[in-house]
């Protein structure tokens, strides 16, 4: 499984910044037991690897912003590899500070005195730099961290796609009620027309037969006029 570049080199300054932060510690430890370690050369060494740290967390700030603009990320995968850049930042900026003296390396806790107590003699002692990791990833290799990783994104990924199906069907649907209501539609534009043209041959037919009334009317008139004109002659020439 190929792995992710930009946790490749965000893995790789962890372990820079962790160097960094032992080397400081173990300059300081020297100091204070009044050691005499080569003490030009060590700050020479450091100030390079904070640098280094420095142009790192540059380049993973512009790879994250290269692909939060190409959309090569989903929003909370970008958001979460922001928050991993500010922490790498503020860590950044408080191993510059000690290093210069502006602040002190933070006094060890007292469980930490009680456990260096006896490997306080033989050399070893705690370095209060070390990073507290979560339940989660205690334990692991940055390997396994990675596929957790990976299987966190894959299963982000098989939820978009069963999501991207769903709205893939909503939209058959859809098209299918559309082209349903459009032939509906048509249904209904139709009967209209039909109603209208039903409608014009009911009022044609309603005239004509008021007008065979009128005709009906005038005839029986006429026949009328006939019979009175034809009694009025057999009357005028009956004999009396």
């Amino acid at each position: 499984m190929s792995q992710d570049p930009w946790l490749q080199n965000y893995d790789a300054t962890c372990r820079l910044a962790q160097e960094i932060a032992e080397n400081i510690h173990e300059r300081n430890r020297q100091q204070r037991t009044g050691g005499k370690p080569c003490k030009g050369e060590i700050n020479m060494t450091l100030r390079a690897s904070l640098q280094k740290l420095k142009q790192t967390v540059s380049q993973l700030k512009e790879g994250l912003l290269r692909a939060s603009s190409s959309r090569q990320l989903m929003q909370s995968e970008a958001d979460r590899r922001q928050n991993l850049i500010d922490d790498l930042l503020t860590r950044e900026k408080h191993l510059n500070a000690t290093f210069k003296g502006d602040v002190t390396e933070p006094e060890p806790s007292r469980s930490t005195l009680m456990a260096g107590g006896a490997g306080a003699s033989g050399g070893a002692a705690g370095n209060p730099w070390l990073v507290n990791e979560s339940d989660e990833t205690r334990g692991l290799t940055f390997g396994e961290i990675k596929q957790q990783q990976q299987r966190i994104v894959e299963a982000q990924d098989a939820g978009l796609d069963a999501l991207a199906a769903v709205i893939s069907r909503q939209k058959i649907m859809g098209q299918e009620i559309g082209n349903e209501l459009e032939e509906q539609n048509e249904i209904i534009d139709d009967l209209a027309h039909l109603v209208d043209k039903t409608d014009d041959r009911i009022r044609n037919e309603t005239r004509r037969v008021k007008l065979v009334e009128t005709k009906s009317a005038s005839c029986g008139m006429l026949v009328v006029i006939v019979l009175l004109l034809i009694a009025i002659v057999v009357i005028a020439v009956w004999p009396v």
